[in-house]
């Protein structure tokens, strides 16, 4: 100490703590005030603003407290310095932080706002937070004076063997962020990959891509395995699909008939079934000429991919209760079998009698 502790510093000292604590209360209550208000705006701007503040403004209040306190203290020369130093790297981590949350929920509500579902591709909002918190941990290592020339030396001399050793990882990495590029898959679609899953998209994050099914079964595919197979994506480019449905009636019907009563059935399923395309003109295609009955295709529209199991069941309820009111008729399949027995089956063999051999013990006794 350059002088003697007094009272006066004392209180002066905890004047000053007291009041970035109380500063820092009173922030906490109005930044919790504005988030509730900045949740009823349609703008996604302010919460994260908002939030950006609650994170950072106490911690500063706190720290422009304790650096007064310290200022108001006869401290030493270096002791002073290393306060400060606390302080400094204090503030630049809380920002940090704070900066990665911000900047995470921008790119999240950029990736939401272009793919337009609820869902979130997770891989870029971490990839944003770990180059926003390598920059911070940088910064904070320059302010304490530490060069960071050596450490970005090492770092690109280790990124070979890093590489080498995280292979699998880095391919499932690029290949996810590959897969969100390419919009080839964004959360939200309905996919159905050669191997046989299928679902809705959930997430794709570093390594994996997470896909539901429609029983909430999640199923995890590795990006890598995701980018290298077949896939049937059911959303893009178009979400509305044709849903097909196989029907057949008796050959003693009137086709025209048929078709008139099903295409009325069809277009009253489209208009009166929820997910059904309300201006969706259903077809009816006659091709084949059956064992038992007419065969003919029946054309829907459909929303997304799981609401066809809906449309299906409506569509077969509706067609059956109608035709059996218009008296058409879907045969049951009929199979004819003739048994043939062959002529020589037929013919009777006689019986012949053993005493009537000439070389039976009957005939020689």
């Amino acid at each position: 100490m350059n002088r003697d502790l007094t009272a006066h510093d004392v209180i002066v000292a905890g004047i000053a703590l007291a009041a970035g604590l109380a500063a820092a209360l009173v922030l906490r209550v109005i930044l919790r005030w504005l988030a509730e208000r900045a949740r009823r705006t349609k703008w996604a701007g302010d919460d994260i603003i908002v939030d950006f503040l609650r994170t950072l403004a106490p911690w500063c209040a706190v720290a422009g407290g304790v650096a007064s306190a310290a200022a108001a203290l006869p401290l030493t020369r270096s002791v002073g310095h290393v306060v400060n130093e606390i302080l400094t790297t204090l503030v630049i981590f809380t920002a940090t932080v704070a900066a990665a949350r911000v900047v995470g929920e921008l790119v999240r509500s950029v990736a939401q706002s272009r793919s337009g579902v609820a869902g979130s591709a997770t891989i870029f909002v971490n990839i944003t937070r770990i180059a926003v918190m390598a920059m911070g941990f940088l910064i904070v290592l320059q302010t304490l004076g530490i060069s960071i020339a050596p450490l970005l030396t090492a770092l690109g001399v280790g990124g070979l063997a890093i590489a080498l050793a995280l292979k699998d990882t880095l391919a499932n990495l690029f290949a996810g962020v590959h897969i969100l590029v390419s919009k080839t898959v964004q959360p939200g679609d309905y996919i159905r990959l050669s191997t046989g899953e299928e679902g809705y998209v959930v997430d794709v994050n570093w390594r994996n891509t997470v896909v539901e099914q429609l029983n909430n079964n999640r199923v995890i595919i590795p990006n890598a395995k995701l980018a290298g197979t077949n896939m049937t994506n059911f959303t893009r480019p178009e979400q509305k699909l044709s849903v097909t449905l196989q029907v057949g009636v008796a050959y003693d019907s009137d086709l025209e008939h048929v078709e008139r009563v099903t295409v009325e059935v069809a277009e009253s399923v489209m208009k009166e079934v929820a997910g059904a395309v309300a201006d969706h003109e259903p077809a009816v295609r006659f091709h084949t000429f059956g064992d038992s009955r007419i065969g003919f295709t029946v054309i829907l529209g459909v929303g997304e991919f799981s609401d066809k199991w809906r449309i299906k069941h409506e569509f077969i309820k509706r067609l059956h209760q109608r035709y059996r009111t218009e008296g058409i008729r879907i045969p049951a399949p009929a199979r004819a079998v003739s048994v043939q027995q062959s002529a020589e089956a037929l013919i009777p063999h006689p019986r012949v009698s053993l005493d009537a051999l000439p070389d039976s013990p009957a005939a020689t006794g």
